[in-house]
């Protein structure tokens, strides 16, 4: 009988707990929706004006979509507790100046390396996976802009 019990108690914790972490991910999703402009990449400023380089996320299809400030990109997040990465980005492919380019690339690297993130008073931040530096900073647009 404590066999049974200890099963049902066990079951209903494990359980109870996928149950938390789904609500936690919702959450987070729903935070983290909306867009944002690009301030700074790996701690320098941007050569680009900053409302040029954005990025939103899409909370109901995981997607996310933004500017590099030169070209277009699109693709999905996965988001697990602050656990944040990017999948599938595909990016348009217009050429412009070096100082942009720069900026570009230094912007995709910094998506393709994001391991984690916060949020807090309207700034996202995304650190490494690798060393939990931080990769980007970038400021939520308000919902009339």
């Amino acid at each position: 009988m404590k066999k049974v019990i200890l099963f049902f108690v066990s079951a209903f914790l494990f359980i109870g707990c996928d149950e938390t972490k789904k609500v936690i991910d919702a959450a987070g999703n729903v935070q983290l929706s909306g867009t944002y402009n690009i301030t700074r990449i790996n701690g320098a400023s941007l050569s680009t004006p900053t409302n040029s380089m954005n990025i939103t996320f899409a909370p109901l299809d995981t997607s996310v979509r933004g500017n590099t400030g030169c070209n277009s990109f699109f693709g999905e997040y996965t988001l697990d507790l602050y656990s944040l990465s990017f999948a599938d980005l595909a990016v348009t492919e217009k050429a412009c100046g070096d100082g942009i380019m720069n900026d570009e690339n230094a912007y995709l690297n910094a998506l393709r390396q994001t391991g984690s993130y916060a949020l807090q008073d309207k700034v996202l931040t995304l650190y490494s996976k690798n060393d939990r530096s931080v990769l980007l900073q970038a400021t939520k647009q308000n919902a009339n802009e």
